[in-house]
């Protein structure tokens, strides 16, 4: 459960304001977070393989493919969530610092923790997520805020087309991936675990942080004013005040760096698991210098899209457009293609 809830509270869920700006959108949530929960249905039947490793679920060959298949959509993710972390660490905290030590300086923590295991990195995410979902409840103050009046969450019906309600639907979708990428930790799940249970809280769970996040922004800015700033929830925490903190936005940013080092370390691991495949070394150990090499090479390239591709404003971000079609896509089909040919693999064994 705290996999998947903290895998679908990325970066997005920090800009998502601006890309929904419409009251109406708060539906919009609930009914992506509905569809997303039946891709989660089939997901959980992946997971019902208790024990099972790749190999035994696809064949050698179909995991080479999903591997090689893999690894861009691996690295698109890792890259947009650190350097739109990076970016909130530069523009809130250390403006004058270059942004790739900032780069450099997370991924160097995530490193560290992906070279302790994968056990020890699964376990990490209790704290990553005790340290970071009690955030959320700093909005509800907003949901009372002096200003707000109940006709800021008007209107609840699209009035101007239904083009806006797509493109909000697929940006929410998009935004719930994530869980997807667990069907590479099958081996390490326990058998007595309850999966579809435990994927069904998280997701709710994240569906309830995003109407309440997305709710607070429309009460505080309004709609408006929504559509010209490009992070309300973090300039959202700087309108609290505290007697004895006067910057609380910079604690709650730092605070907020124990989840991304848990995502970081992660799909560090997910990549170099994934390079070992494709090179022909899943029957061998791992190796520290192997992973290093493997980390380094993720490094280089997140420094050259930082410099090439990531935009200055999040409203013209490609790479981030980039996530967001390649976020929906692996949650609209990955789930769904691994159930399927896992049945033809096994012949139907156990699945139905």
């Amino acid at each position: 459960m705290f996999m998947t809830n903290r895998l679908q509270m990325l970066y997005f869920v920090l800009i998502m304001p601006v890309y929904l700006v419409q009251p109406y959108m708060i539906g919009v949530i609930l009914v992506a977070g509905i569809l997303s929960q039946l891709n989660l249905i089939i997901l959980s039947k992946v997971f019902s393989r208790d024990g099972a490793n790749g190999t035994q679920l696809l064949g050698r060959r179909l995991v080479y493919v999903y591997a090689a298949i893999g690894l861009p959509f691996l690295f698109v993710k890792l890259s947009a969530f650190i350097l739109g972390f990076v970016e909130l660490v530069h523009l809130y905290i250390f403006p004058s610092m270059q942004r790739d030590w900032i780069a450099l300086v997370i991924f160097l923590i995530g490193y560290y923790l992906a070279s302790q295991g994968i056990e020890k990195t699964i376990r990490f995410v209790v704290i990553a997520f005790f340290c970071t979902v009690w955030m959320s409840l700093l909005f509800v103050p907003f949901l009372f805020f002096k200003y707000s009046d109940l006709h800021d969450l008007y209107p609840i019906i699209p009035t101007n087309g239904y083009r806006q309600v797509w493109k909000g639907l697929f940006y929410v979708w998009s935004s719930l991936s994530g869980p997807e990428y667990l069907v590479c930790l099958i081996p390490w799940f326990s058998s007595q675990q309850k999966k579809l249970k435990a994927l069904s809280l998280a997701n709710a769970l994240s569906v309830i942080e995003y109407v309440l996040l997305f709710t607070a922004s429309l009460l505080f800015f309004g709609s408006n004013y929504l559509k010209g700033k490009p992070y309300p929830v973090i300039n959202m925490i700087r309108y609290l005040q505290s007697p004895a903190l006067e910057r609380i936005d910079i604690i709650l940013i730092c605070v907020h760096m124990v989840h991304y080092v848990f995502a970081c370390s992660l799909f560090l691991l997910l990549f170099y698991g994934a390079v070992r495949i494709v090179t022909g070394n899943i029957h061998k150990s791992t190796t520290r210098i192997g992973f290093s090499a493997s980390c380094a090479v993720v490094f280089g390239l997140i420094v050259a899209v930082n410099h090439l591709f990531w935009g200055e404003s999040v409203f013209s971000n490609r790479w981030l457009s980039l996530q967001i079609i390649m976020g929906a896509a692996t949650l609209l089909i990955l789930p769904t293609l691994i159930l399927a040919t896992a049945k033809r693999t096994t012949k139907g064994r156990d699945f139905e």
